[in-house]
């Protein structure tokens, strides 16, 4: 009988495959040309490693896991390390035993090293700034470990962990400081490592190099040249790539023993390039890449194929361009995927092409074999397994029980809510805002209007204004060409069949796009229908802007009112817990325009979501707005400039952080399009009552404890507001200066919280991350103007927090206030630091969510809000932002009985026993409760 082996090894690996899933360990996909393999974990870093002539993979996790996964789907094994991410990843062999060590840059400052078995074998650290770059160098064949981060230095240590050597970027930098930066700029002549490498020369000896940047933002920095050992580079070049480094390979092209680095960027698509540095000239030549959509996004590139079939292989957003060795971008083939990808990897034992999870939450790593014919055409159709699969399935099923779904007799209507700059271009989009704009009263959808042309300075002798700042700024992304009468033409079309218009009134750069006058007849051309006028980041508080604030943006506060005009202020970083709380905004913070301002944000760049968003919360619900915005665009998820895989293209952390703002009572939101089809449930269910848009009055998941934010201390708006420089770290400072908000500038991408910190005691978030969707597991805790005490303002317009407040919260309001820095009595004479005093805050917040009657705890975020005298809203999220996994939520019920609970979606139905109720909330999904009392509260 003849045996058929290939069938019976189908079979086996069948069977693994099962096994594998049902123990939630790694599966496999068996295509030719890309293989994937399911791990459960969100990977972020993909490199290859060595063990006895095998090689295998090393990835990182969003949580900062390592673990080893075979070529054939297993998982060899994990090692969670610190819990906090992992910026970088060198695997090679440190004590000549054949396998090779894992070496790991971990954010709390620690260089750990594993062995081959996923065993720390010993650790590093110098502070806690991120450990950023780690290589492996070779003198004299003895390795030495060059690790470095954001406190500014390189270490050498030898194979054991033990430091040989410090070379502080202060003894050899060129860096200088440029544009413009809030308060003291961070000193010239120093810089961190952004890579660190090594490469190998034609004698066998080998050249570190390290690309030193002292801004995120806007810097490609250069590259320092040093032979191992050496105090000094001996070269140095200017990086001439646009926009910061994202990747450094070094191949050899050509194949003729010298060495070329490639190098990528991390930028917008309008600016994806890469470009080959010549080590022997110093010269970079940069190559832009166009075709992409816009995004943000990192370019990655390496080598595929020898001699004449040699190609350089860019993986740039959701696309591969094969690029021949003329660099004819022109020529280069192009391959588009539906998804982007985490990160890039090239083994060099077996070539091949190593791709880390889809960047929309995926759980597959995928691997490339280039000499397989059909790589091309799988890549193109690849449809991630695990939690992208999961992902869409959930999304298909919440469109039908939306479908389904039917209001709550006893909730109110919904309140309008506007989304401000929505796109319906596919035919599923346009059907369903079509359903919304004839049947339904709330959403409202603008009509948003991008102005690429505003008003000529000479139409309306702007050289006459007094203030030469503002007489003199533009905005160079805009060409200042149209008279007052054509811009008003351009506008009033824009109101013809629509209920209403959002527009950039101005900028930070430059707040006059139009006259005051032309603004003001703007408002009049819209007759009563809703107009926004959006201000993006105005993050200045410098007397120049004073004049601003005086001569336009209070004068048209002050004339919007009663004209159904809002002015939309986009700020940055700490603005509405900081820069809001100096004395030019106190008309803003009195609620003298509380119908005309809405608090919304930018976070892009930011590290600080957790208290962006309390910040807001406390704006509303003291009285000094009426409304609150959010914002969902791509660069959400830049928290890193020089690595920002921000290239999505499923928009579920989109969707959960719109619900969870809109469940906290948003009304105004300003998003960018990615998959309309996808966010289009989110309208539905705001027309429906789906989701319940609270008002302030109506919420109860506030804790009783808030914070009252008095004049901020000047080190705290400058820590909070520059994030772009990763120069500042400062160990003296830091030792001797605690903070209640600390640790928010450049130098701490990913890092740890101090125990101090409001972000840990108060959010529950442990790092500088992307908290969009944090715990506050003890119920929100408000940042807001003084209520009580010498710091409170007198006769503010706004009242009492507690007449904006539901009724529960009369009477067991508690505040603390602070400067940002330490806590200070209410009378105004005492200060009290933050790492000590924070103990007595913590355990009041703790102490007063018993008070409410309901609070969630684990890693979700969630909101309460009361519908009717018997009946609560719960809403409960999945806080994985570009992580989701399924949670377990842990309810407790504190003085109240509830009779039933039913997710109104799904008609799951539950009891609560002994006060409380476990439930599981879905991988990157929500739950919507109705949890009816059994009498009113």
């Amino acid at each position: 009988m003849k045996i058929n082996y290939s069938m019976i090894f189908l079979l086996l690996v069948g069977l693994l495959q099962g096994n594998l899933l049902n123990a939630k360990e790694a599966s496999t996909s068996l295509h030719k040309g890309v293989m994937s393999i399911e791990t459960g974990y969100t990977i972020t870093k993909v490199r290859t490693a060595v063990s006895k002539k095998d090689s295998f993979i090393v990835a990182s996790s969003y949580e900062g896991t390592v673990m080893g996964i075979s070529y054939d789907g297993k998982i060899l094994w994990k090692n969670a390390l610190s819990g906090f991410m992992n910026q970088d990843i060198w695997c090679q062999d440190l004590t000549a035993d054949g396998k090779d060590e894992i070496l790991v840059a971990n954010a709390d400052g620690t260089l750990y090293c594993l062995n081959s078995d996923g065993k720390i074998l010993w650790q590093f650290k110098k502070d806690d700034t991120p450990m950023y770059a780690v290589c492996v160098i070779k003198k004299d064949n003895q390795p030495y470990v060059v690790c470095g981060g954001f406190d500014k230095s390189i270490y050498y240590l030898n194979a054991a962990g033990k430091q040989i050597k410090e070379l502080k970027s202060s003894t050899y930098s060129q860096e200088k400081n440029f544009g413009k930066s809030e308060g003291t700029p961070p000193p010239n002549g120093t810089h961190t490592p952004n890579f660190i490498r090594v490469i190998p020369q034609a004698d066998g000896t080998e050249v570190l190099a390290i690309i030193g940047t002292n801004n995120s933002m806007s810097s490609s920095g250069s590259m320092y040249l040093f032979r191992a050992l050496e105090d000094l580079p001996f070269r140095k070049d200017k990086i001439t790539i646009p926009r910061p480094v994202g990747e450094c390979r070094i191949i050899d092209m050509n194949e003729d023993g010298k060495k070329e680095i490639l190098l990528g960027n991390s930028a917008h698509t309008n600016d994806a390039s890469f470009g080959i540095y010549n080590p022997e000239t110093g010269k970079t030549n940069s190559i832009k890449i166009k075709g992409i959509p816009t995004g943000y996004l990192v370019v990655q590139g390496e080598k595929i194929g020898m001699g004449k079939n040699a190609q350089y292989f860019i993986l740039a957003a959701d696309r591969i361009f094969l690029v021949n060795q003329n660099l004819d971008i022109k020529k280069a083939e192009m391959l588009v995927s539906k998804h982007s990808f985490n990160d890039m990897w090239k083994d060099p034992t077996t070539g091949k092409i190593i791709l880390a999870s889809s960047q929309s939450g995926g759980s597959c790593i995928h691997i490339i074999n280039t000499d397989e014919p059909s790589w091309k055409k799988e890549y193109e159709k690849l449809n991630p397994t695990g939690k992208i699969a999961t992902i869409l399935k959930n999304r298909e099923l919440l469109g039908e029980q939306v479908k389904k779904f039917k209001p709550l007799a006893w909730e109110r209507k919904p309140e309008p809510v506007y989304f401000m700059s929505e796109s319906f271009k596919t035919p599923i989009a346009k059907s369903v805002s079509d359903n919304i704009k004839s049947n339904y009263s709330s959403p409202v959808f603008l009509s948003s209007k991008h102005m690429t042309n505003v008003q000529s300075p000479e139409s309306w002798k702007r050289d006459t204004i007094s203030n030469a700042s503002y007489r003199d700024k533009r905005d160079r992304r805009k060409k200042y060409t149209l008279t007052q009468d054509e811009v008003l033409s351009i506008f009033a079309k824009e109101y013809e069949n629509s209920p209403g218009l959002a527009t950039w009134g101005g900028h930070g750069n430059d707040p006059y796009f139009f006259a005051p006058e032309t603004t003001k007849k703007l408002i009049d051309l819209a007759k009563g229908k809703k107009t926004v006028l959006i201000y993006p980041e105005l993050e200045d508080h410098s007397e120049n802007f004073q004049y601003a604030l005086n001569n336009l943006i209070y004068p048209l506060a002050k004339y919007a009112q009663g004209k159904n005009t809002n002015l939309f202020i986009r700020s940055k970083n700490v603005y509405w817990l900081g820069t809001i709380y100096q004395k030019e905004w106190a008309p803003l913070l009195s609620g003298e325009f509380a119908d005309v301002f809405v608090p919304a944000m930018e976070e892009t760049t930011d590290k600080t979501m957790e208290l962006s968003i309390s910040g807001r919360l406390g704006m509303w619900t003291s009285g000094a707005t009426n409304s609150w915005g959010a914002r969902a665009v791509r660069d959400n998820t830049s928290f890193d400039r020089q690595r920002e895989h921000s290239f999505q293209t499923i928009p579920n952390h989109y969707l959960r952080m719109l619900i969870y703002h809109l469940s906290y009572g948003t009304t105004y939101l300003d998003n960018f399009p990615i998959d309309q089809d996808y966010m289009s449930v989110l309208w539905d269910m705001v027309a429906k009552g789906a989701l319940y848009v609270p008002k302030s009055n109506e919420i109860l998941s506030f804790s009783a404890v808030h914070l009252g934010m008095t004049q901020p201390d000047e080190h705290f708006l400058q820590e909070g507001s520059s994030v772009k420089y990763t120069t500042y770290f400062d160990k003296a400072f830091e030792e001797k200066n605690p903070a209640v908000f600390s640790r928010m500038n450049g130098s701490w991408l990913g890092a740890q919280v101090t125990p101090w910190d409001f972000s840990r005691y108060a959010a529950g978030v442990t790092d500088r991350h992307l908290n969009f969707l944090a715990p506050y597991k003890n119920g929100m805790v408000l940042i807001v103007p003084p209520q009580e005490g010498v710091l409170a303002q007198k006769n503010a317009p706004r009242g009492k927090m507690t007449d904006h407040m539901h009724p529960f919260y009369k009477n067991i309001l508690k505040e603390y206030i602070t400067d940002g820095k330490n806590y200070i009595s209410s009378d105004g004479k005492q200060k009290m630091a933050a790492n000590e005093y924070f103990k007595i805050v913590e355990k009041d917040i703790q102490d007063s969510a018993k008070l409410l009657p309901i609070t969630v705890s684990g890693e979700v975020a969630w909101v309460v809000a009361q519908t009717a005298p018997k009946h609560l809203r719960l809403t409960i999220i999945d806080s994985g932002y570009i992580n989701p996994q399924e949670r377990l939520a842990s309810l407790t019920f504190n003085g109240i009985k509830p009779v039933k609970i039913t997710d109104i979606l799904s008609g799951e139905k539950w009891e609560a026993k002994n006060g409380t109720l476990d439930l599981k909330v879905e991988l990157g999904s929500f739950r919507f409760l109705d949890v009816e009392l059994e009498s009113a509260f």
